[in-house]
């Protein structure tokens, strides 16, 4: 006792009494006003979710954040989206190499792939595993689920983030016709590929597309149905409603299937909110700046919120769909690139405006899964005094400055990625699954999960069945033949076949599950067995087509082809050979997306064809 009186008559000279603060008063910097333990118990909500929206800050690490929060909100403030997320977490982003090593240091493309299809890839591919297989996507796996699907970016919609919904390539450069040919030959659709980014796009038909990039519209097809044609041309021609401007983007009050909005506002990426000095060697010696509106930013209608406002009102319209959403702020990665601290704070900014906007909506529907997070962390860094390397001063909120410091590239060259963990925050059904540390691909399963998604692919199309309006016609009749229930396929194939030949009809595409192909029964009397078969799944059906004088009925010289039956009657098998050359469709996450495009390509051209297939969006959507 006597020690313990003699310490505190020590600090007591050391530090009077009143050199403290008042216990109720610590200078007001926690963030805390009290216990949390119910606020965080009533924020974990099971699932499953009816809607789930993405929403990434590219090269948005920690640093990012804090930079872009001091500078707008000052030191104690917090952003009112991305700080607003009930439940938070990191997790990790490495990217492999070839040999299935792991790259500590990934990229966009690799780090996209990981949370879009639960498989992590190397530098610079687009959903494919380290081998060149196609994995199955968020966005893909929504659709053939039924649900209603949307892309929103700020940079070119074929850049890395919206790619990898979207496409399944080897290089994220391949965004048109030309530059596939040159850099990815195997894969151009002239050469049995799927073709380049944009044109996979097209393919899948998301409900809404937003974004830039309208540039690599302009090329021309080089080999398919719309050979000579610009991707324009052919976006028209499949039943897109195309959008410039912020006032034809007003303008569009639905959007589905049978018309999805693709709008491009740009050539390239969209123009920054803020623009400011770069930084330079010695910059944080320079008096502080503050950053300034950017002259050239595009009208308010096209901010990542009211993208974000417009997608969300487009894919919510249907009360008894669910939606999957993915939303990128792309610029935060692109001006850390380039040294400069104002855009991509003002790139920050408009993430933020958009969480909000994603957050009301999921506070009034309460049943949407809120992400919020980044791909990869980035160079950007807080110091204290004026680095050997690039640095800028900044005038805070407070009118404090700070120095920004970039230092992984010399002056005129881009800064680089960083390896570190960044943060994912979530909110709603499933949320919880973000807490802790995590991994990229562990998104793609919180998601999935959060939505129940079947990843079978193949069995989401094996209810297909195929029609024809006439079961007999006469010889050079017109007839039409219909599948429906292909959920899980973008594209059809169809043919007629004998016991001696098979004669290709050509290739449609799926609407709401269904593809229509119109044409001219044969000349010559007999039994002959249309096939439709799904490019994506494989799954093929069948139906016999009898063509007879009036009147006459056939003899039964005509074998039907294998799977196919002797009457009106579909029939429905998977088309082996077909779906084998691709690889198939396995029936779980990483599932193979095995496409027949090439298939379909050969079929067109060995000549032959008997049926006229009507493209026209109208044609396709007859019953």
């Amino acid at each position: 006792m006597v020690a313990a009186t003699g310490l505190i008559a020590g600090a007591s000279i050391l530090a009077p009494l009143g050199a403290y603060a008042a216990t109720d008063d610590h200078g007001g910097a926690a963030r805390n006003t009290g216990a949390k333990t119910a606020a965080i118990r009533e924020s974990i909500v099971d699932g499953p979710a009816k809607n789930v929206i993405l929403l990434i800050g590219d090269g948005m690490g920690d640093s990012e954040i804090t930079v872009a929060r001091n500078y707008a909100e000052g030191a104690a403030g917090a952003f009112a989206g991305i700080d607003a997320l009930p439940l938070t977490g990191q997790y990790t982003t490495y990217a492999l190499n070839k040999d299935g090593t792991p790259n500590y240091a990934s990229e966009s493309a690799s780090t996209a792939s990981g949370w879009s299809t639960g498989t992590k890839t190397n530098n610079g591919a687009l959903s494919v595993d380290i081998a060149g297989t196609p994995q199955s996507t968020l966005l893909e796996l929504a659709k053939a689920n039924g649900l209603r699907t949307g892309n929103v970016s700020t940079a070119e919609i074929q850049d890395a983030t919206p790619g990898a919904q979207i496409a399944h390539i080897s290089a994220r450069g391949c965004y048109g016709p030309v530059k596939t040919t040159a850099n990815c030959a195997s894969e151009a659709l002239e050469n049995g590929g799927l073709g380049s980014i944009s044109e996979q796009l097209l393919t899948l038909r998301p409900d809404v597309v937003l974004g830039g990039g309208s540039a690599t519209f302009n090329e021309r097809a080089v080999a398919g149905d719309w050979a000579g044609q610009t991707l324009f041309e052919q976006a028209t021609d499949r039943g897109y409603q195309l959008v410039n401007d912020a006032a034809g983007l007003a303008s569009v009050a639905a959007a589905d299937q049978s018309a999805p909005v693709l709008g491009l506002f740009t050539p390239g990426n969209f123009p920054t909110r803020w623009i400011g000095p770069d930084a330079t060697v010695g910059g944080a010696d320079l008096a502080p700046v503050s950053c300034t509106a950017n002259p050239a930013r595009l009208d308010t209608g096209l901010s990542l919120a009211s993208l974000t406002d417009k997608a969300i009102d487009l894919l919510s319209a249907d009360s008894k769909q669910g939606f999957f959403l993915q939303v990128e702020g792309a610029s935060i990665d692109k001006r850390d690139h380039a040294a400069d601290a104002c855009g991509q704070i003002g790139e920050t900014i408009d993430l933020d405006e958009a969480v909000q906007s994603a957050l009301a909506f999921a506070k009034a529907d309460g049943n949407t899964l809120v992400v919020v997070t980044a791909d990869h962390a980035h160079t950007s860094q807080i110091v204290g005094s004026t680095p050997p390397g690039l640095s800028v001063a900044l005038t805070t909120e407070e009118g404090s400055p700070m120095l920004v410091s970039y230092g992984t590239a010399e002056a005129g060259e881009s800064q680089q990625h960083t390896g570190s963990q960044v943060r994912i925050a979530g909110y709603g059904p499933g949320a919880a699954n973000v807490l802790g540390l995590t991994d990229q691909t562990d998104l793609f399963f919180t998601s999935s999960n959060a939505l129940a998604l079947n990843t079978d692919l193949r069995s989401l199309s094996a209810a297909a069945t195929l029609t024809l309006d006439k079961a007999t016609v006469t010889p050079g009749a017109d007839f039409t033949a219909t599948g429906a229930g292909l959920a899980a396929d973008w594209r059809a194939t169809s043919e007629v076949s004998t016991a001696a030949s098979v004669d290709p009809l050509g290739v449609a595409d799926v609407i709401d599950g269904q593809a229509v192909f119109t044409g001219t029964a044969p000349t010559a009397p007999g039994r002959y067995t249309v096939t439709l078969t799904g490019a994506q799944t494989g799954v093929s059906v069948s139906a016999t087509l009898t063509v007879a004088a009036a009147g006459v009925t056939p003899a039964p010289t005509v074998d039907p082809s294998a799977g196919a039956v002797s009457g009106a009657g579909p029939t429905k098998t998977v088309a082996a050979g077909v779906a084998s050359a691709i690889g198939g469709v396995l029936a779980a996450t990483g599932a193979q997306v095995g496409p027949l495009v090439g298939a379909a390509a050969l079929l067109l051209a060995a000549g032959g064809v008997l049926l006229a297939v009507r493209r026209r969006r109208n044609s396709l959507l007859q019953p």
